[in-house]
C-alpha cells in the first residue's frame, strides 16, 4: 500500500450481515473466534500515519464483529467530503448497479427515503428496468 501512496484509506471492520451465512448459519460457525483484529487496526493505524493519513471518520455499523468501527484515513486537504455526508445521512444518492441504496433526502421534512436495488447480479439485470423505474417514482415525488 506505502507503494501505491493513496490519498486516503478506508479500513472496514466485519459487520455480519442479517442474511450472511455466519448468521443464518451460526451452528456450522459458531467455533469460529474473532482475533487479532485489534492489533490489525492498530497495525493500520500506524501504517496510515507513516504515510501522512490521519483520521477523518469512523462509523459503526449494526453487528459489527468484536464492537469494532470503521475508520477513514487521508492526507491533508483530500477528506472525502462524500464519505462524511453519506455517513450522516445528509446527501441525496443515486445507486446503481445490484446490491446498492438510493437514498433521497427531504430535509424540509427531515426525512430520507430508500430505493434498494436487488443484490443477485442476474435478478438485477433481468429486472433493471424495474429498479429504473422504483428510481423514477421516488425522484418524481
Amino acid at each position: 500500500m506505502k507503494a501505491l501512496a493513496p490519498d486516503s484509506v478506508t479500513v472496514h471492520s466485519l459487520a455480519i450481515k442479517r442474511a450472511a451465512r455466519l448468521n443464518t448459519m451460526k451452528e456450522v460457525y459458531k467455533d469460529l473466534k474473532i482475533e487479532n483484529t485489534q492489533e490489525m487496526i492498530d497495525l493500520t493505524a500506524r501504517y496510515a500515519r507513516e504515510m501522512g493519513l490521519e483520521p477523518y471518520y469512523l462509523y459503526r455499523q449494526k453487528n459489527m464483529a468484536g464492537n469494532f468501527e470503521n475508520v477513514g484515513y487521508a492526507a491533508p486537504g483530500k477528506a472525502c467530503i462524500y464519505n462524511v455526508l453519506i455517513m450522516e445521512e445528509q446527501q441525496t444518492i443515486i445507486g446503481c448497479g445490484a446490491g446498492t441504496t438510493t437514498k433521497r433526502l427531504f430535509p424540509e421534512e427531515n426525512r430520507i427515503e430508500r430505493c434498494e436495488n436487488v443484490k443477485d447480479v442476474e435478478q438485477y439485470i433481468s429486472r433493471v428496468d424495474e429498479m429504473i423505474e422504483r428510481k423514477e417514482k421516488l425522484f418524481a415525488q
